[in-house]
């Protein structure tokens, strides 16, 4: 299964890896850093990361559900990258003319530039199927991805919290993750599951507002609009995270 490449009204933007659109113009090389795995123990920060790879079941959910932990991790210096593995075309909205497979990965370009991701690939499987999907093809293209981008973490929506594509995503980013000796993380609505919170502090109103605005961005989705952006009014300043596979601590030995 390969993802697909599609054009953006956005303007600026151009392909950089093999099946990537880049939502921005390269920047100029910024100071190298030294890669350092996230900490097990996040003492309610967001964990350390420069790559992070995101990926989700369908348009969307970048949006409505990791919007407020993608606007922190930008403000961190963090580069983001999305995987969507369906083109959500199973959805029962459509306010378009066209086709949901046409329209919702092109919004999901508008909303991922808002929220500061660099780059956006979708692939074609089955959107509401994925749990009928072989697990061994979700997990090998959502490992390619972490290759090409040399992603140091993955961040899912926590399968505790969705429909059954949801948990089909997680067991195989999870699978990847653990492939590529990486952690996964997951944004997770309640406490039922364990993690702990990140305060959004000064930065919860701005990112809850271009959260907003990235929900909207998905106009074909207009007749469930309103109910999303009102049920995000209810958000407060914190996100809370839990690890889907944490991070492995590297011990220094002792000295002989």
């Amino acid at each position: 299964m390969t993802s697909t490449v599609f054009r953006s009204p956005l303007a600026g933007r151009h392909i950089h890896r093999a099946g990537w659109l880049s939502l921005h113009a390269p920047a100029a090389v910024p100071e190298q850093r030294t890669a350092t795995a996230p900490p097990a123990s996040t003492d309610g920060r967001l964990p350390r990361t420069d790559n992070v790879l995101v990926v989700i079941a369908r348009p969307g959910q970048e949006s409505a559900e990791l919007g407020g932990v993608l606007y922190a991790l930008r403000r961190t210096g963090a580069n983001m990258s999305l995987l969507t593995l369906t083109r959500g075309e199973a959805s029962e909205h459509n306010s378009t003319c066209e086709p949901l497979e046409r329209v919702r990965p092109t919004e999901l370009a508008t909303a991922a530039g808002l929220l500061g991701i660099s780059s956006v690939a979708v692939a074609d499987f089955p959107d509401g199927k994925l749990c009928s999907v072989r697990q061994a093809d979700l997990v090998e293209r959502i490992y390619r991805a972490i290759m090409q981008l040399s992603a140091d973490m993955v961040l899912m929506v926590d399968p505790a919290d969705g429909p059954l594509d949801d948990v089909a995503v997680a067991m195989a980013a999870s699978t990847a993750a653990v492939r590529a000796g990486l952690p996964a993380v997951a944004r997770t609505a309640s406490g039922a599951h364990g993690g702990w919170i990140v305060d959004l502090g000064d930065e919860a109103e701005p990112a809850r507002a271009i959260q907003r605005c990235a929900v909207a961005a998905h106009t074909s989705q207009s007749d469930a609009l309103a109910e999303q952006i009102e049920g995000m009014d209810v958000l407060n300043c914190s996100e809370r995270l839990r690890w889907l596979v944490p991070p492995v601590s590297k011990v220094r030995p002792l000295p002989t």
